[in-house]
C-alpha cells in the first residue's frame, strides 16, 4: 500500500508537527514514535501519562430496545445485564469458535457504544449489519468521531484538571462528559495495563482536545511502538497476532472473557457462534494454548519464531515478542502444545540458528494497575 492510499486520522498534521515518524498500520498512516523514542515513551507512560491517537479504531452505536440481546447473540459475553455506565470486553466468535475480533462494549443507557479494531472494523460492521438487521439500528461513527487514549498513573491527575468528574470513575466505567467544554464519551480503560482513559471526541474537536491534554505537564505524545511494548508487558492480546479466526477463546487463554451467564451452566448458556466447540474444549481441554514466555537470555524473541521442546521437537510458535522496558528484558507470548504449557516449563526458541531457553510464565509480566476505587 502506497503512502498516498493510506488513510489519515484527524491528528495527522499534529503528529507531523510533533516530529512523529509515520508508518503504515491497518490501512492508516500512524505515528510509530516521536523524537523521545520508543523506550522513553514506554517508561514515561508507566511513570506519568501518555497520549495515544487510536482514531483508526472503529466506533459504532447500536440503538433500540433489542440491542443488548441482539449483540449478545454474537458474543460469549453478558450484554443483557451489563449495567448502565459500564463497559465490558467482548469477542466476536465464528461457527467454529474462532475469534473474529475483540471489542469493547459500553452501556450508555439508550444505546450501546462499541469499539472494534482498526483492521477489522469494516468486516465487523458488515457482521453486525448482517446478523442484527431488524433487531436494532447499527450506526457507524467511523468518519464523525476520533478516539484518544490517555494512559498512565498520572492520567487521572492530568485529565481531572480539564474534567474533574472523571477522577471519580473506576475501571470500566463509561460516561458522557464535558472535557474543556467539548462533549466526549469517556471510559476508564485502556490497553497498556495502566490506569487511564479512552476518550471519544467529535472529529472537528480532536486536535483541540489533544493539544489541551498535551499541555498538561504529565502528558507526552506516545506512538505505536511503545503501545505495543506496553500491551505486551501487560499480557494483552493483539488481534491478528495473538488471536485470530483459527483460535478459540479457550486456546487463547481468554476463558475469563466468557461471562458466567453464558457458560455451559449459566442462565443464558450458549446461543452464540461456536458455543458447542468452546464448551467441549472447556470440558475436555485443548491441544494448544497461549502462554507467557520469558527468554532467559537478553535476546528478543520475535513473532513467528519456532518453539522447540528440550528434545528438539517443534511444539509451537511465538505470536508476540520484543523487549520489555519496564521489566528490563525480553518478553514474549506464543502458542505451544498443551502438554508443554505448565508454568516454569523450559522451552526453546530458535533465533538465527541459536537455541534460546525460555521459561513459561503467568501473565501479565508487569502488574496491571487499573483503578478499581
Amino acid at each position: 500500500m502506497t503512502t498516498e492510499s493510506l488513510k489519515r486520522t484527524p491528528l495527522h498534521d499534529l503528529h507531523l508537527e510533533l516530529g512523529a515518524r509515520m508508518v503504515p498500520f491497518a490501512g492508516y498512516e500512524m505515528p510509530v514514535q516521536y523524537p523521545l523514542g520508543v523506550m522513553k515513551e514506554h517508561l514515561h507512560t508507566r511513570e506519568q501519562a501518555g497520549l495515544f491517537d487510536v482514531s483508526h479504531m472503529g466506533q459504532i452505536r447500536l440503538h433500540g430496545k433489542g440491542a443488548a440481546a441482539a449483540l449478545e447473540s454474537l458474543v460469549p459475553v453478558d450484554i443483557v445485564d451489563l449495567p448502565v455506565g459500564m463497559q465490558r470486553y467482548a469477542l466476536f466468535t465464528n461457527e467454529d469458535g474462532g475469534i473474529l475480533d475483540d471489542l469493547m462494549v459500553a452501556n450508555a443507557g439508550d444505546y450501546l457504544f462499541v469499539v472494534v479494531n482498526a483492521a477489522c472494523k469494516e468486516q465487523d460492521l458488515a457482521h453486525l449489519k448482517q446478523h442484527l438487521e431488524g433487531r436494532c439500528e447499527v450506526e457507524p461513527l467511523f468518519e464523525s468521531r476520533a478516539l484518544l487514549a490517555l494512559q498512565g498513573p498520572l492520567a487521572a491527575q492530568a485529565l481531572g484538571r480539564l474534567a474533574p468528574a472523571v477522577k471519580e470513575m473506576t475501571f470500566m466505567q463509561f460516561r458522557a462528559t464535558q472535557i474543556n467544554g467539548i462533549s466526549c464519551y469517556v471510559s476508564r480503560s485502556g490497553y497498556t495495563g495502566e490506569d487511564g482513559y479512552e476518550i471519544s471526541v467529535p472529529v472537528e474537536k480532536a486536535v483541540e482536545l489533544a493539544r489541551a491534554l498535551l499541555a498538561q505537564p504529565e502528558v507526552k505524545a506516545i506512538g505505536l511502538g511503545a503501545r505495543d511494548s506496553l500491551r505486551l508487558e501487560a499480557g494483552l492480546c493483539l488481534y491478528g497476532h495473538d488471536m485470530d479466526a483459527t483460535v478459540t477463546p479457550i486456546e487463547a487463554s481468554l476463558v475469563w472473557a466468557i461471562s458466567k451467564a453464558r457458560r455451559v451452566d449459566g442462565i443464558r448458556a450458549g446461543d452464540f457462534p461456536g458455543a458447542s466447540r468452546i464448551f467441549a474444549q472447556q470440558k475436555k481441554g485443548v491441544s494448544k494454548k497461549r502462554v507467557g514466555l520469558l527468554p532467559l537470555e537478553r535476546i528478543p524473541v520475535r513473532e513467528g519464531v519456532v518453539i522447540h521442546s528440550e528434545e528438539g521437537a517443534v511444539i509451537g510458535e511465538v505470536s508476540s515478542g520484543g523487549f520489555g522496558p519496564t521489566l528490563g528484558g525480553p518478553v514474549a507470548m506464543g502458542y505451544v502444545e498443551a502438554t508443554f504449557a505448565s508454568v516454569d516449563s523450559i522451552l526453546y526458541a530458535e533465533v538465527r540458528g541459536k537455541r534460546i531457553p525460555m521459561r513459561v510464565t503467568k501473565t501479565p509480566f508487569v502488574p496491571q494497575r487499573y483503578y478499581r476505587g
